[in-house]
């Protein structure tokens, strides 16, 4: 067992700076992001301001003492009554000027980027690899399918180990719903970065499309027990998924850099760090699989990636992530042995046995609203699926009992079920092999 493994819910949050001296980024760089910030924004009162850069008051205060000192930020001279009799600050000329010049320079304004290093910190103190999940937190995920009695078994130790799985087997048999599965089964909090530093370039983390942000606790300083404060550069959200399919590219795990803005946006494996990043339909994409697995062996095996910026400057980040290959394919017929030996695990998804298949439709019947009837599943098992082999599919159970609700709405008859009906909803089930005269 990993001892280093912690429980769901004991990650230890990112601590807030506590002046410019823990910031570890360049004094030009924080002043020039808070001036383009005040200017894009419109913001005058420091804590309006600490808000919109994600620091502590007194740090930005700091920062804008610093900025007055150089006479790019001035006093205006009146308090704000509805803001605690806040001094209010304005840009001055040159300050005005700095801020048009830094935005030549980079678009990007707002929240203070976290120095590349320090991330790397909390991805140690998050990592999906500190995770043990048991048994009854997996089945509980799982509660909503039906599956093999081994599976769980196989699927456990995969999870836990946080390594890269290849899941196989024939296509409508829920491996993508068994990696949805896994990740919920994870169910605890990590931090995520707005944005993060190396060599002076700013790159987006924080992505509301692929995180999703849990709510923010109060610290209310009349609790007896006041909630841990945190960094507020970083995000408090569920460990990401990312789910890419068919459409996935090599370039899609590069840096994408937007020319316009001179910014930086994290590529996809960086974004689903401490998470899952899932790998649908392998085979599919017009990427080669053994090209796209050739691109992963080094962070798979390293726990380390490598980006490269605009000038060709090639740096480290973290990859703290697990990956999920899933295909229709045999692996014997996509990738060699090389390949297949650096994914860790490799676990088939097979149909389900006439006993499980008949557990899924019931239960499917009964979400849906669908009264069972005897002579019409007689009629599916014994007249119809002797056609294709008796070969089961996870997928077909919810395909018929919706094509035969279909027909009944049309019909305007109540839901039900009959040879009828399971002929008309399994003859678009499949499509017969037939000439079409042109």
């Amino acid at each position: 067992m990993n001892m280093q493994a912690t429980s769901r819910s004991t990650v230890t949050p990112p601590p807030p700076p506590s002046g410019l001296e823990d910031m570890r980024l360049p004094l030009p760089m924080m002043r020039d992001i808070l001036l383009k910030t005040m200017f894009r924004k419109n913001v005058t009162q420091v804590t309006d301001v600490a808000e919109a850069i994600c620091l502590p008051r007194q740090v930005t205060q700091e920062l804008v003492d610093m900025a007055r000192e150089q006479r790019l930020l001035e006093a205006t001279g009146t308090l704000n009554a509805n803001n605690g009799n806040e001094m209010g600050y304005q840009l001055t000329d040159a300050g005005k000027a700095r801020a048009l010049d830094a935005l030549s320079q980079s678009e990007y304004f707002g929240a203070m980027p976290v120095p590349l290093d320090v991330y790397r910190e909390q991805v140690k103190r998050q990592s999906i690899r500190n995770i043990q999940i048991s048994r009854q937190e997996l089945t509980d995920a799982m509660g909503h399918l039906v599956l093999p009695d081994n599976l769980l078994s196989n699927l456990g130790p995969a999870v836990s180990s946080g390594r890269s799985i290849l899941m196989y087997g024939p296509p409508g048999n829920g491996k993508s719903s068994i990696s949805n599965g896994i990740r919920d089964a994870m169910g605890d909090k990590i931090y995520v970065p707005r944005a993060v530093e190396y060599s002076g370039q700013v790159i987006t983390v924080y992505d509301p499309i692929v995180h999703s942000a849990a709510e923010v606790e109060i610290d209310d300083p009349n609790s007896l027990r006041r909630r841990r404060t945190f960094d507020t550069r970083y995000v408090r959200c569920d460990r990401p998924t990312v789910i890419t399919g068919g459409e996935l590219t090599l370039d899609m795990l590069d840096l994408v850099y937007n020319p316009t803005a001179r910014t930086y946006q994290a590529p996809l494996q960086f974004k689903s760090s401490g998470g899952i990043f899932i790998v649908d339909d392998l085979g599919r994409q017009s990427e080669p699989p053994q090209s796209l697995v050739n691109r992963w062996i080094v962070p798979l095996e390293e726990g380390k990636d490598i980006l490269a910026l605009q000038s060709g400057e090639k740096f480290e980040v973290p990859f703290d992530t697990l990956v999920i290959f899933s295909t229709n394919f045999h692996p014997n017929e996509i990738f060699d042995q090389a390949a297949l030996r650096r994914i860790f695990f490799k676990i088939k998804i097979d149909g389900p046995s006439q006993e499980n298949f008949l557990k899924i439709f019931a239960l499917v019947a009964r979400k849906k609203k669908m009264p069972l009837d005897e002579d019409a599943l007689i009629h599916l098992l014994q007249n119809k699926y002797p056609t294709i082999d008796n070969i089961y599919a996870n997928y077909q159970p919810v395909f018929l009992i919706d094509q035969m609700i279909a027909i009944c709405e049309f019909e305007g008859i109540p839901y039900q079920m009959s040879p009828d009906l399971i002929d008309r909803a399994w003859a678009n089930m499949f499509v017969k092999d037939e000439v079409i005269v042109k």
